[in-house]
């Protein structure tokens, strides 16, 4: 009897996630925190354990305050800046290595923060499918759990951060292993909260959270390899195919049929890793019953063959274990 398998655990298991916590900063004010755009695959997030900041990215719409309890993902990696709300020329500050991670801290006399900072690392070519159907910023605020649609996933994160907090200032026995590891859970519990919320982030979020859209996406994260039609999604979402596509366009600015190949390309990429694998199965595999249209389709989503991805994988394997 095969197990049914909801579609955030699909994504999540077509990705390799990890996760890494690297400072701890504390802080009073005047104080600023300036980050450049970060390498491929790297999301950065930051935790306000106490206090409040504001969000500054450039491109990107108004500042945004937040507070203790707010967690946010800077999923596409964008360059940001993060400062009290004073004006006043910040203090300096100076980092001092702890026991598994960072402490970075100022001489500033006004309100104070605590915060917790890292990033979260995704294999290429999941990064991709992140910018691609993810906001490029994703705030969560813990502190509205009680009466809220998301009560338990934010009752879940906060007890998640309470142990990160708890785990950042003990000096325990394998705290750097466990403190990365509960940084790959956040990312998990966050698109979970998100999803869960009555207002749902632009992208894959917000198609969730629509009791009418969510049939599709489930089918298509449950079934990639399988020759869908607009109509047969339409139907499972009791819409007409016209009115499917304009919902997916306004939320995700993408088509079911953009998403389903996403996904198999995804898919792909990972089954393309795999030694002794050949084309024709791995195009069979993501639903390609023509490996010259799997070709087509992979070339047009990475810009490369897959024999050449195929080729850069292993290249990079090697140069890590030389490393």
């Amino acid at each position: 009897m095969s197990m049914s398998i909801d579609w955030l655990s699909r994504l999540l298991g077509m990705m390799t996630v990890r996760g890494q916590l690297e400072l701890r900063c504390s802080y009073g004010a005047p104080w600023e925190v300036i980050y450049a755009d970060s390498d491929a695959g790297e999301m950065p997030y930051h935790m306000v354990l106490g206090g409040s900041a504001v969000l500054e990215t450039p491109g990107g719409g108004r500042p945004q305050h937040l507070r203790a309890g707010d967690i946010v993902m800077l999923t596409h990696g964008s360059a940001h800046t993060l400062r009290d709300g004073s004006g006043a020329r910040p203090k300096p500050a100076r980092q001092r290595a702890a026991l598994n991670l960072i402490i970075s801290e100022n001489k500033g006399a006004g309100e104070r923060l605590d915060m917790l900072c890292g990033r979260i690392v995704l294999a290429p070519p999941h990064d991709r499918f992140v910018r691609a159907y993810l906001p490029a910023r994703l705030v969560v605020r813990t502190s509205t759990a009680k009466g809220s649609g998301q009560g338990a996933a934010l009752e879940q994160l906060n007890g998640l951060v309470a142990l990160m907090r708890t785990e950042s200032i003990a000096d325990n026995l394998g705290g750097y292993a466990m403190m990365n590891a509960l940084s790959a859970a956040l990312f998990a519990l966050a698109l979970r909260a998100s999803a869960e919320s009555d207002e749902a982030p632009a992208g894959l979020l917000t198609v969730a959270g629509h009791s009418r859209l969510s049939p599709a996406l489930a089918a298509i994260f449950n079934e990639p390899a399988r020759d869908w039609t607009l109509p047969e999604l339409a139907s499972l979402c009791s819409m007409s195919r016209a009115t499917l596509i304009r919902h997916f366009q306004n939320k995700v600015g993408r088509s079911p049929i953009d998403l389903l190949t996403s996904i198999r390309m995804a898919l792909a990429a990972n089954e393309l890793k795999r030694p002794g694998v050949s084309t024709e199965v791995v195009a069979e595999t993501v639903g390609y019953q023509s490996v010259a249209a799997f070709r087509r389709a992979f070339s047009q989503h990475f810009d490369m063959t897959p024999a050449h991805w195929r080729r850069s994988n292993v290249e990079t394997q090697q140069a890590r274990v030389e490393d």
